[in-house]
């Protein structure tokens, strides 16, 4: 995984282009059924439009003696993600208007994006803004801001049932290894994993694509695939050293959010839960209205607050090969779980079924409440097709063994069904 970082950090990906779409084929070549999708500029997405596609080949600021100042082919964070093309002589002045630095970070190089506004830009370090001292500077943005095309990449793995598990990851950052390499590679590895899983229940898809726009994309294009999502994961941040940290979905309570609860409890390791607000990747537009799709976040240090955070830091020294493999152990417990959690669903879907006539129930009424009886009502009072016998358990304060017992006994005697 670390390696695949590696040879995808030098390239200069955006929510569309060239780099782009050679990290997508990176991806495909590792698995098996990948297909990258194409979407016109102009396509209406719901309340958005599919932007015309950018691509770049070289920028810079250079001095009257053409010696380069900022240079984009040093490090592609040097210019402003989505620049328009520009070629002229600015004045100092100017030139100042159109650089961004972080004075509380001096040596590093700002990641910024001008995705929706045309207009261009350069991003210095702060300690090297006293060299600009000449009175003007030639500037040229050498790209191409025209009709084109959004890609994404797709995979569905399928399984014994058409209830899909979604796996979401978005590519557009350019040389930012944490941010989202790390969540790039994992995926593609996780993708493995479920690839060569037998007996799947569950219908896999993995999302390879262009943050905000690129979810809008899928979901404006998808209406049968919504339809069938169970639940699933936006993955990102995942190879820098932290303790975990889930974003739960919208709903707070769906079964992914149960699933990935037991997990990180189960490793004894540290781990912070936090309640879905609409802001971050792209389970905000998952979760959003007209959708509402289960879908979580789990990451290690969550955005913006790791100080490489959209900078020049967030190289391949942050990302540790380590970290990776301990992510990727995680999701694929997470997966393992989803598989083979036992989940029932009551054949009675009104009220609770007479358990008396089916030789069920206590003869004797009014003696009390029996463990055997309560588990028997616990599991008909969660049978709704989402609960699992963990789930029961766990509500319950009974022992998973009871509420498997009684989750048997009651599909034995036709009152529930496993699903």
């Amino acid at each position: 995984m670390h390696d695949f970082v590696r040879e995808l950090y030098p390239l200069c990906r955006s929510i569309t282009g060239e780099g782009l779409r050679i990290t997508l084929s990176a991806a495909g070549r590792r698995l098996e059924g990948f297909e990258v999708r194409s979407v016109p500029s102009g396509t209406r997405v719901n309340d958005w439009e599919v932007p015309d596609e950018w691509n770049i080949r070289d920028a810079f600021v250079a001095d009257v003696h053409g010696d380069r100042v900022i240079d984009f082919k040093r490090h592609n964070l040097h210019v402003v993600n989505y620049s328009t093309p520009v070629r002229r002589r600015v004045t100092r002045d100017e030139l100042i208007e159109h650089v961004h630095t972080l004075p509380d970070r001096p040596g590093l190089i700002p990641y910024r994006t001008t995705y929706y506004d045309r207009t261009w830009g350069f991003c210095l370090e702060h300690e090297r803004l006293p060299e600009l001292t000449e009175p003007e500077y030639d500037v040229v943005i050498d790209a191409t801001l025209e009709p084109g095309e959004l890609n994404y990449g797709e995979l569905v793995v399928p399984g014994a049932m058409e209830r899909e598990v979604l796996i979401s990851t978005h590519v557009c950052h350019p040389s930012l290894a944490n941010d989202n390499l790390s969540g790039v590679a994992l995926a593609v590895w996780l993708a493995q994993y479920v690839l060569g899983l037998e007996g799947r229940r569950y219908t896999y898809r993995f999302l390879f694509i262009p943050g905000t726009i690129g979810a809008i994309t899928w979901l404006s294009l998808n209406p049968a695939a919504i339809s069938r999502t169970l639940g699933g994961l936006v993955v990102a941040l995942v190879g820098a050293p932290g303790p975990f940290h889930y974003k739960a979905t919208s709903v707070g309570d769906a079964r992914i959010d149960r699933v990935v609860r037991r997990t990180l409890g189960t490793r004894g390791a540290e781990f912070v839960e936090r309640p879905f607000h609409p802001y971050g990747y792209d389970e905000r537009q998952y979760n959003s209205p007209g959708y509402r799709l289960p879908i979580g976040s789990l990451t290690r240090t969550p955005h913006g607050e790791f100080p490489e955070y959209h900078t020049s830091a967030d190289n391949l020294d942050l990302v540790k090969a380590e970290t990776l493999g301990e992510s990727l152990d995680v999701f694929t417990e997470i997966v393992r779980r989803f598989e083979s959690e036992r989940v029932v669903r009551s054949r009675y879907p009104f009220g609770e079924p007479q358990l008396g006539r089916r030789g069920l129930y206590d003869r004797l009424g009014g003696a009390g409440a029996t463990d055997r009886r309560m588990a028997m009502l616990w599991v008909l009072n969660q049978a709704d097709g989402d609960h699992s016998v963990d789930d029961i358990a766990e509500r319950s304060g009974l022992s998973r063994e009871a509420i498997d017992a009684a989750a048997t006994i009651l599909a034995d005697a036709g009152v529930v069904t496993e699903v």
